[in-house]
């Protein structure tokens, strides 16, 4: 069973308090004592001001490539959750449709320039906009936080997998080395790389090990690059063997594993290029700001038996206490941008094909969130200057203006 998140409270002079259960803010709301102030996420406003003393809370933040988990604690009560999904992949995708355009239209009408590629300069700490989209955002979720609840302190996943004290264990010691939360780094990094299936057989419903490519008694190492996951059944048999005799019958599988061994994963690079840059920014915001791994990111959540969900691994980031999770029910938050980039439709040729998007002198704009009397709710098209129309799943429902109640501006992000 799920419950749902707290409240935002913010005083008659803006000033955020502690969030209070829904059950309080709806008889604040009936009583005439606040009102609504902010619908996504869910804020009332009182009408009155607070002076006593507001106790701190934490913003925990879990980076991912697609999805970011964001986790508000009170002590060890969790509050409030969230799960922002970025738009990383489609600002990449539309950025090439860009430059494919470009070029073309340049081959065309200007073959004879000179190529400015080597012209280019890039400021120091530059990301690719699909990456830096993801700092972006996260930093505009952090800083509306901060405006909605009193937090002082923020605590991040900076590294997912902390393979560099498993390279060399005398960085912090060898008691670290060999310690329980040790074996977490290793698995879950293998897990990931493999497929958490066995990289010979394929088999995902078992048990399984981490097993060497390049056996020990071989000259192989325990470098992260030479361990595999496999079953019991594969690990026994491969034994001792090198690993292209144990597949010399399987060449497609043995070329498959020599390469994955050494490939990288898409989304941890992406997250990886991006967390110390997200690190340095919550800095900047003069918050105390403190880090923790991804493997003890998971020994906490394992170890209290909490469900895998990007806002439970935001909400163990770090040293975590025994948590108190009294909101279970996420706030989704997509990305969807403000419409900008292209105000009208190109052909084949990169040439424009339609007259670019009227603007109507009317109180609506696209993107924005309204109920239509069916009680539908979702995002606007406007139509023309007297329709609107709302799409949800596929369907859409349309109607005049008067049909339509607006419950939020557009400010590029949908949320459920």
């Amino acid at each position: 069973m799920t419950t749902p998140n707290f409240v935002f409270v913010v005083d008659t002079k803006y000033r955020p308090l502690l969030p209070c259960k829904p059950s309080i803010a709806k008889r604040l709301l009936n009583a005439g004592k606040a009102a609504v102030w902010r619908r996504y996420p869910f804020t009332i406003i009182l009408k009155k001001e607070v002076t006593e003393a507001v106790e701190p809370m934490q913003l925990k933040i879990d980076p991912g490539s697609k999805t970011t988990g964001l986790a508000l604690l009170h002590g060890a009560r969790v509050l409030w959750v969230a799960e922002l999904t970025h738009r990383g992949q489609q600002i990449k995708d539309a950025l090439e449709q860009r430059r494919g355009v470009r070029r073309s239209r340049r081959n065309r009408h200007s073959p004879y320039r000179p190529a400015r590629f080597n012209n280019r300069t890039r400021a120091k700490g530059w990301l690719a906009p699909s990456l830096a989209h993801r700092v972006e955002t996260t930093l505009t979720w952090v800083n509306r936080l901060r405006n909605l609840a009193p937090v002082a302190s923020v605590a991040q996943e900076l590294v997912r997998f902390d393979l560099q004290k498993h390279e060399n264990p005398e960085i912090s010691g060898i008691e670290y080395q060999q310690g329980e939360l040790a074996g977490y780094e290793v698995r879950e990094y293998l897990l990931n790389k493999w497929g958490r299936q066995c990289a010979y057989c394929g088999s995902q419903d078992t048990a399984l090990e981490i097993e060497h490519i390049q056996p020990k008694s071989n000259g192989g190492s325990n470098r992260i690059s030479n361990l595999a996951i496999a079953c019991h059944s594969c690990n026994q048999k491969k034994g001792a063997q090198d690993v292209r005799d144990f597949l010399a019958k399987k060449p497609d599988v043995l070329n498959q594993i020599l390469a994955q061994a050494k490939r990288p994963l898409k989304d941890a690079a992406a997250v990886n290029s991006t967390r110390w840059a997200l690190f340095n920014r919550l800095k900047a915001t003069r918050l105390t700001v403190t880090t923790g791994s991804g493997g003890r990111t998971k020994f906490n959540r394992c170890s209290q038996g909490i469900d895998k969900s990007h806002w439970a691994d935001a909400a163990c980031v770090g040293e975590t206490p025994s948590l108190e999770v009294l909101a279970s029910q996420p706030l989704i938050i997509k990305a969807k941008g403000h419409g900008n980039r292209r105000l009208c439709r190109i052909n084949k040729y990169g040439f424009p094909c339609s007259k670019a998007r009227k603007s109507y002198d009317i109180p609506w704009k696209t993107g924005d969130i309204a109920r239509h009397d069916s009680g539908v709710v979702g995002r606007v098209v406007v139509q023309n200057a007297k329709r609107l129309e709302v799409r949800v799943n596929g369907k859409r429902t349309g109607g005049k203006l008067e049909q339509f109640i607006k419950l939020f501006s557009k400010d590029g992000y949908s949320y459920g």
